[in-house]
């Protein structure tokens, strides 16, 4: 299983683009259909830090992911908005977790 955490923080003003951003990439993750891959965004408390969560069975259904035409443009609309805190990648280990994942 791969595991990872990205989190970033857009402008005020970008908020409301990003969030729609992310609604359609996440609409065509779901029509992937790929029980692989799991992905959750969450918003914070100041209202502009956006993480990202993702866990994936395979690499290969990592790949499907990070290979969506949607995927890519959100990044590099969130990239060119002029972040106030840039992506920060975590890579990280599944422990535990009281649902089964895969």
């Amino acid at each position: 299983m791969i595991a990872v955490k990205v989190t970033y923080t857009v402008k005020s003003d970008f908020v409301a683009e990003n969030r729609s951003n992310i609604t359609k990439f996440l609409e065509d993750v779901r029509d992937l259909n790929n029980p692989g891959i799991r992905y959750t965004v969450l918003l914070g408390d100041d209202g502009k830090t956006h993480t990202h969560l993702s866990m994936y069975k395979s690499e290969a259904a990592q790949k499907e992911l990070l290979e969506l035409d949607s995927f890519n443009e959100f990044q590099r609309r969130r990239d060119e908005s002029g972040l106030e805190a840039p992506p920060k990648v975590e890579m990280m280990t599944i422990v535990d977790s009281s649902y089964e994942i895969f």
